[in-house]
């Protein structure tokens, strides 16, 4: 297959990967350079449009919304990535351990993992907002914590369609330990529907940090956040669009292109789909 017909028909795949790639490489610049102090308050230049001087505008209180929005994509890498941790880790050992263990001992952890899921997000985010203090730890763990069932869930279902296998017997009969049995052959069998899981993960990951972090639970001011900067502009609609519309566009389109990546990569890694798709080439 060339690289265009690839390309055809992997597009999502390819746009996932762009748009991840913009995410990321506009959080490491703001490591390097920003047009302007994200904190910096110039009340002359408060809803200035975009210009010359602020490409994207400015808010109420005069900071460019350019710089807010690169430095806040920091907050929203941040929290993807260790709440899908939290939820992948702790998931994958419950999961892992329900299906290859069963019996009873599944039977209690997956009535645990209902709980979990039974559990609102939110009100796990005030649960930890009151015991550490709202901001980013909180959020994270409320959203890593909120996943675990999700992964869990998954890594049962993978692990309980290998274990009875021929190559997994074949392992054990060999003398394999169960760690052994698990990590050489279970989990890299396993690691494509976990793999696709994680990039939605991530996406619904963000939309939480932006609805935290909007009801004040998540990131707090100065620090900015897409989530916070648009509770911030509510209140402004009426002098300047900017500051709302800028957050609000790079959270859809973050989400967007993680869901993308995440169809993309599915389709890629299940066999069905691959075998449907060279028929089609």
């Amino acid at each position: 297959m060339n690289r265009h017909r690839w390309l055809r028909h992997h597009w999502n795949l390819a746009a996932g990967l762009v748009i991840l790639g913009l995410l990321l490489g506009s959080a490491g610049l703001s490591f390097l350079y920003v047009p302007h102090d994200p904190n910096r308050t110039n009340i002359a230049d408060r809803f200035a449009p975009p210009s010359d001087r602020y490409l994207l505008g400015t808010d109420q209180y005069g900071r460019d919304l350019l710089s807010r929005m690169v430095v806040g994509s920091r907050t929203a890498i941040r929290v993807g990535v260790v709440a899908v941790a939290i939820g992948l880790g702790i998931g994958l050992l419950v999961g892992g351990m329900a299906a290859y263990s069963g019996g009873w001992i599944d039977e209690i952890l997956m009535r645990i993992m209902d709980a979990v899921a039974a559990y609102p997000p939110l009100l796990l985010a005030i649960l930890f907002a009151s015991i550490l203090g709202p901001g980013d730890i909180s959020g994270m763990l409320a959203i890593g914590v909120a996943t675990v069932p999700v992964f869990a869930r998954l890594t049962r279902a993978s692990f309980l369609a290998l274990v009875e296998s021929e190559f997994v017997q074949a392992a054990r009969a060999a003398g394999a330990g169960t760690a052994r049995v698990i990590c050489r052959h279970l989990l890299p069998n396993g690691a494509a529907v976990l793999l696709v899981q994680a990039t939605t993960t991530f996406a619904n990951a963000l939309l939480a940090e932006a609805a935290l972090s909007y009801l004040g639970l998540g990131t707090q001011p100065p620090h900015p956040s897409w989530g916070r900067m648009l509770r911030e502009a509510q209140d402004f609609l009426i002098f300047s669009p900017y500051p709302a519309v800028f957050p609000g566009l790079a959270i859809a389109v973050t989400v967007l292109g993680l869901n993308l990546l995440g169809d993309g990569l599915r389709d890629v890694l299940d066999p069905k789909t691959r075998s449907s798709a060279a028929r089609r080439v």
